[in-house]
């Protein structure tokens, strides 16, 4: 069974968890461990009422965005062999689990600020979450910077959001507190690094842990729920 996604928990005879992640755009293991818990959804035979949450891993980064490679060495030391092996890793990994990462020596990593705001908004309007996916689509598949407005309005357009309104809000920054302070929420909780999903408000996972690892929780909730009843 496929997650449900709405802004509201949906109403169905299935069983349902509440699935917390924070995430930024730019991780790649994000969707990976996205991905790898669609799979343990289906597995469990499960819905899921997911709401994304906004992390910056790189809060400074310049508008003009760096190229990856080089943000890689300069953070963590990576050097272009340790790379180029890491981007072959994920790109085996992304194509098991049916996402397509087009690393090339031109990607870049991007100031995510902007998108995030997109995200906040769209929330309300029920369509964050194929919002979500359609900006990790943006960077990773296609290559588009997801730190450009126009960008950002034409694939919000994309997943049904309106045009007109995503530009206004992206002009406009009307959500960029609202987005800072939840990003100091969960910061303030401990978050430091994402992947990190949080099962029905108490069990935190961090990190692409695999589709067994989130189906052995999912299972533990639902025998928590069934011995609470």
């Amino acid at each position: 069974m496929p997650a449900d996604t709405s802004a509201a928990p949906p109403q169905t005879d299935a069983p349902t968890v509440q699935i917390d992640i924070v995430s930024d755009v730019m991780c790649p293991w994000c969707i990976v461990g996205y991905k790898q818990l669609e799979q343990a959804l289906g597995a469990v035979g499960v819905g899921a009422y997911i709401r994304w949450h906004p992390f910056e891993l790189n809060p400074q980064m310049p508008a003009e965005g760096q190229n990856m490679a080089e943000h890689l060495a300069e953070k963590y030391g990576s050097t272009p062999a340790q790379s180029a092996e890491n981007r072959k890793r994920l790109t085996s990994m992304g194509r098991a689990l049916g996402f397509t990462f087009n690393f090339t020596d031109d990607t870049r990593m991007q100031n995510t600020f902007l998108a995030h705001q997109l995200l906040t908004w769209a929330q309300s309007k029920g369509l964050q979450h194929p919002l979500k996916m359609a900006l990790f689509d943006a960077h990773f598949t296609q290559g588009r910077n997801v730190g450009d407005k126009e960008v950002l309005t034409d694939i919000a357009a994309s997943v049904g959001l309106d045009p007109a309104e995503a530009k206004e809000v992206l002009a406009s920054g009307s959500y960029a507190a609202q987005t800072r302070e939840a990003q100091q929420i969960w910061t303030s909780r401990g978050i430091s690094g994402v992947p990190s999903m949080i099962f029905e408000g108490k069990y935190l996972i961090t990190g692409a842990q695999g589709a067994e690892n989130y189906a052995q929780l999912l299972r533990k909730v639902l025998e928590e729920r069934d011995a609470a009843a």
